[in-house]
């Protein structure tokens, strides 16, 4: 792979204009596509297979009224009025025939007919249907429910809009995020020492990202690409473009600081830091094309939209940055004299000045045994909030304060009580064709369970053999007692349909949202299972060792965990949740734990082959353990520091968004990353492999036959011996 990547990167120099051009007529190609044949993002959740799916599917076909999403129009007066007095309940019904009359509304009911009125006779709801989804409702659709309950604000009369159609979606890009980049782009200065290369590092990444995105864009049409997988695709996709620049970037500029000319130069950090960067990519891009066997379509079109936008990061790096830099020339070269050119020279004449990373490790093996018991005690204390963790997919309860929607949701709570946000559907269906009756019966039958607040009468569908059951529980969408509920009343279900042959599911957004959340939490522990077994195989046959896996898949769960257990200490229990403006606390997002361990697992990898290979050079040189790993450290840990500081405050520009989904997943990357680069693979790493010694290098003879060698350091081109012209040049590195 070393000596293929060398020849790339030596045909991308030499043919610059062309490649730089193929790009470019790549990027407009798609952005054309996008702009014409470009579909709706789709926010929708749906799991295949379950209950609640093939019952939502099946009224959606024989009443499909109440198959899209809805709005709901909340009226509240004050204290010691009723809304039911003729000057509101007139304004109200103003209000009822003003959004009847909104585009694409199919039906509004308003609280004379369903009894939506409060208890205390203080608020009322007024319902609006849609038969379409979310994606497909208009603003100006919206615009009209907001102006009929504007209009209705009369004598003390407050009123409010909600519901689903107004749950977060599109893509988030902001001031925060340009931030990042601008933050990214002062580390790479800092790193690089020169302004130039550091705009250089963003180039290419910043092409290739809008590469990944217009592809995914421009696929719309064809598939149901969430507003989430966009996002999640921008980050992951910006955050490891400036990445692998910068490592291939550094190898370079080292080369061109030794006197190698240009050509040779980027065609070598092309076959050896580019090949570690092909590996570590494909690492993240396999972990989160395994998102796909969990059986879930909005998961799995995140994952595969997520590992594009790395397939085009890398394919950026190895072919792109080599065109850019042929450009430059030797100007990317540090000058004589800076304080890059000076560190290049204390690594090629083997100095005893010691580098800040070199330091560093020297502190932590000093006492191993005391970093290791230290490091571990801080991570798995960290952690412990990961054992209370709960899923759950948002609602507007997420909202930001203050927004229409978590109004309308809060008023409904307090007002009417947390079900009424959350209401199940039961679908009855009976062999009899007298489907009214016998959901009259099981609507009785429903009213007794426990965590039932109401059961409003059964609605009839197109097919005489069905019905409607509408159930509002006790507590909200998101509550165990809710989980609870609807597990009764499949369990009572499977009773009825014995004693009666009249089958009863349970569906709406609700009951699929608790169903997707139970899919994702049964699928965790396999999906771990995968990761860590995958991770085991890849760094035996990339370090011939078989301590040094066994150590990064320890490491890797450490830092999963401890990321866990911070969300969950922030988002669910509500700690420093003001200071850093999480507007409410409750479940974590369902699918939040399967994409940081795809995620991180990568970028784990990542670090991991970016240290450790320095630290296996050093010893295959000399065969001194503990002088390999600070010989390692100085060598690689600027690069890999420099990296995790880019990756962080890419993923920290979108925490501040108020996007319910976003938020805790970029949270969770942020300090994912920096406990695993920081924590874990500069302290724990050199530590355990000081503990270990020689052993932390050994590997069975019978093993080390069997294993492929993959090359990821590029030996292999120090033993290439070219024939001619056109055939790998190769100049010595020291």
């Amino acid at each position: 792979m070393a000596v293929l990547l060398h020849r790339l990167g030596l045909g991308a120099y030499r043919r610059r204009k062309l490649v730089l051009s193929l790009w470019l007529v790549a990027l407009a190609g798609l952005v054309a596509c996008v702009g014409v044949f470009g579909g709706k993002l789709d926010d929708r959740f749906a799991v295949p297979g379950t209950e609640s799916q093939r019952a939502l599917d099946t009224v959606s076909r024989t009443l499909p009224d109440v198959s899209g999403d809805s709005a709901q129009l909340v009226f509240t007066v004050p204290g010691g009025k009723r809304v039911t007095e003729a000057p509101y309940a007139a304004a109200i019904a103003e209000a009822v025939t003003a959004a009847g009359r909104a585009p694409q509304v199919s039906s509004v009911v308003g609280p004379e007919k369903s009894g939506a009125v409060s208890p205390d006779g203080t608020a009322a709801i007024v319902q609006v249907q849609y038969s379409i989804p979310k994606s497909e409702v208009s603003e100006s659709s919206k615009h009209a429910l907001e102006k009929a309950a504007q209009a209705a604000e009369k004598d003390g009369m407050d009123a409010s809009v909600g519901g689903s159609v107004y749950s977060s979606s599109g893509i988030h890009v902001g001031p925060s995020e340009i931030i990042g980049v601008a933050v990214a782009l002062l580390v790479l200065v800092i790193t690089f020492g020169s302004l130039l290369a550091a705009g250089m590092s963003l180039i290419p990444a910043l092409i290739g990202v809008a590469v990944g995105l217009a592809g995914l864009l421009a696929l719309t049409p064809l598939a149901d690409i969430s507003s989430t997988a966009v996002t999640l695709a921008l980050m992951l996709g910006l955050a490891v473009g400036i990445d692998y620049v910068l490592f291939i970037l550094s190898r370079h500029r080292q080369q061109l600081a030794r006197g190698m000319a240009p050509q040779e130069s980027v065609a070598l950090a092309n076959g050896t830091a580019g090949s570690a960067v092909v590996f570590a990519g494909a690492t993240v891009i396999i972990a989160l094309g395994a998102l796909s066997v969990i059986g879930i379509p909005f998961l799995t079109t995140m994952g595969l939209g997520a590992a594009g936008a790395v397939v085009i990061a890398v394919l950026a790096a190895i072919t792109l940055l080599p065109a850019i830099a042929g450009f430059a020339g030797s100007r990317l070269a540090p000058k004589p004299g800076s304080r890059a050119a000076r560190r290049v020279h204390n690594d090629t004449e083997a100095t005893t000045k010691d580098t800040r990373g070199a330091r560093w490790v020297k502190r932590v093996i000093a006492k191993p045994l005391l970093t290791v018991l230290a490091t571990a005690g801080i991570l798995l204390t960290l952690a412990l909030p990961a054992t209370d963790l709960r899923l759950s997919l948002p609602d507007n309860r997420s909202a930001s304060q203050g927004s229409t929607e978590r109004t309308t949701y809060d008023t409904v709570s307090d007002k009417f009580g947390p079900g009424f946000n959350g209401p199940l559907l039961v679908l009855t269906e009976t062999d009899h064709g007298q489907g009214a009756q016998a959901g009259a019966e099981v609507a009785r039958k429903l009213a007794t369970l426990h965590g039932v607040k109401a059961v409003l009468p059964p609605a009839s569908t197109s097919n005489p053999a069905q019905s409607v059951i509408t159930v509002i529980p006790d507590g909200g969408p998101d509550s165990l007692k809710t989980d609870q509920l609807v597990r009764d009343i499949r369990k009572h279900g499977a009773d009825i349909r014995v004693t009666s042959g009249t089958s009863v599911s349970v569906t709406g957004t609700t009951a699929v949202n608790i169903d997707i959340s139970n899919r994702l939490s049964d699928s965790l522990l396999p999906f771990v299972a995968i990761v860590v077994g995958l991770s085991l195989i890849l760094l035996m046959i990339v370090f011939r060792s078989l301590f040094i896996p066994v150590k990064a898949a320890v490491g890797f769960l450490l830092s999963v965990a401890a990321s866990l257990g911070l969300v969950v200490a922030l988002f669910q229990w509500g700690w420093l949740a003001d200071m850093l403006g999480v507007p409410s606390t409750g479940p974590v997002v369902s699918f939040l734990p399967i994409i940081l361990i795809g995620v991180l697992f990568g970028l784990a990898m990542d670090y991991e082959v970016f240290l450790v290979s320095g630290m296996r050079e050093e010893w295959l040189h000399t065969g001194m353990a503990r002088k390999s790993v600070i010989d390692g450290a100085r060598h690689s840990a600027r690069v890999v520091t420099a990296a995790a500081l880019i990756m962080f405050t890419v993923f920290a520009g979108f925490f501040p968004l108020d996007n319910p989904i976003i938020k805790p997943i970029a949270f969770a990357l942020a300090v994912g990353v920096a406990i695993d680069a920081f924590v874990v693979r500069m302290t724990l790493v050199p530590a355990l492999l000081t503990l270990a010694g020689r052993h932390a290098w050994w590997l069975p003879a019978w093993l080390d036959r069997i294993l492929p060698d993959l090359d990821i350091e590029g030996a292999s081109l120090q033993k290439a011996a070219p024939r001619d012209h056109d055939r790998v040049e190769v100049q010595p590195v020291s």
